[in-house]
């Protein structure tokens, strides 16, 4: 559908159209109120064209091509499946038996569309149930996050794998629901273990500023420990590969472009806890949900400080990243913080986004 665009160039116009749509919101929080019911009522309509378009465009990518990450050897091995070779599957069970499944009666194309429905799906159900009429600033958020785009088109496994947590937080409140989806996003990849971990330890412990300990500790204890931590991390019972993206091969340090201390990184999920803080304690934000999903981002956060310095530790990253719209948005369109909130959130939403386009496209 989309191969008259250069694959060379598919990423960059993807990111070039959502800094239109950036720019588009911030002008908007600028010149109207938050409650314009014209501004309000064009971004609801908007939001759906965007998400449909979205979902088709990173879905109907060119595959065979390497300018989109594992895409292509999920390709190959798609291809392998139709042929009728016998693969065995030994981890992620439920994505590799999707896999198998559809093999049998639809193209790769197709698949690879239907993952990133999945993938996308549960960000738009989430952003309607807890924002309502404001839905989509909380969906551009999570489409604009530094991660998204790389998760739907090369990390799928832990893509889907997030999106199925969000989808149980879509469930919050309904336990036998919230905790299918998290098992089905665990047999989507093992790694979601850490954020499900996460949630189990902060549902028990609900005071904030432990969280706050927590992950401030976290930085003197990976600046001693270095790589110790990675090589004890490793061997905690996770599966093959996902246990292969702490140690530092030098296969992996070829593929990653940098490992060693993120200071960057660092400050960009401090950011969040930053602002998390910020509406707890500053603006006694009290919402029992809100300070949960804190201490999920919090402690997932912490665990990848620890690993910081392995190769592959941005996959780590990525879970507790993808919470960070929510951390964000949730207290801006939940309450009343401010005299002019929808130009704060304007602004924020940009500084957001600039740092997915700077280290995206401009880095």
């Amino acid at each position: 559908m989309f191969d008259w665009i250069p694959a060379a160039s598919y990423t960059a116009i993807h990111y070039h159209v959502l800094l239109v749509i950036a720019l588009l919101i911030t002008f908007h929080a600028i010149i109207f109120d938050v409650k314009d019911e014209q501004s309000i009522n064009f971004f609801y309509s908007f939001g759906y064209i965007v998400v449909v378009t979205l979902i088709f465009y990173m879905g109907l990518r060119q595959v065979n091509t390497g300018y989109f990450g594992d895409t292509i050897n999920y390709s190959r091995g798609y291809d392998l499946l139709q042929q009728g070779v016998d693969v065995k599957i030994k981890s992620d069970y439920l994505f590799n038996y999707l896999m198998r499944f559809c093999s049998g009666f639809m193209d790769v194309h197709s698949f690879f569309l239907l993952v990133d429905i999945l993938y996308i799906i549960p960000c738009f159900l989430f952003s309607q149930k807890y924002f309502g009429r404001y839905w989509f600033f909380a969906m551009f958020m999570f489409i604009c996050s530094y991660s998204f785009w790389t998760y739907g088109t090369n990390g799928l496994r832990n893509g889907l794998a997030t999106s199925f947590f969000i989808m149980g937080l879509y469930c919050y409140g309904k336990k036998y629901w919230m905790y299918f989806w998290f098992v089905l996003g665990y047999f989507m990849h093992a790694s979601l273990v850490i954020p499900i971990a996460a949630f189990v330890v902060s549902g028990f412990y609900k005071n904030p500023k432990i969280y706050i300990y927590i992950w401030l500790l976290a930085i003197p204890l990976s600046l001693v420990g270095g790589s110790s931590w990675s090589t004890l991390m490793a061997g905690l019972g996770f599966e093959d590969r996902t246990a292969g993206y702490l140690t530092n091969s030098d296969e992996s340090m070829n593929q990653f472009s940098q490992t060693g201390f993120r200071w960057d990184f660092l400050v960009y999920s401090g950011s969040a806890v930053f602002a998390g803080a910020y509406f707890i304690f500053k603006k006694k934000i009290t919402d029992p949900f809100y300070i949960h999903v804190f201490g999920i981002y919090c402690i997932a956060n912490a665990f990848w400080i620890l690993v910081i310095t392995a190769a592959f530790s941005n996959r780590f990253a990525y879970l507790s990243w993808f919470l960070m719209p929510v951390i964000f948005a949730y207290p801006m369109f939940r309450y009343k913080m401010w005299q002019d909130q929808y130009k704060v959130f304007g602004g924020i939403l940009f500084a957001y986004f600039m740092f997915t386009y700077f280290m995206n496209v401009i880095k």
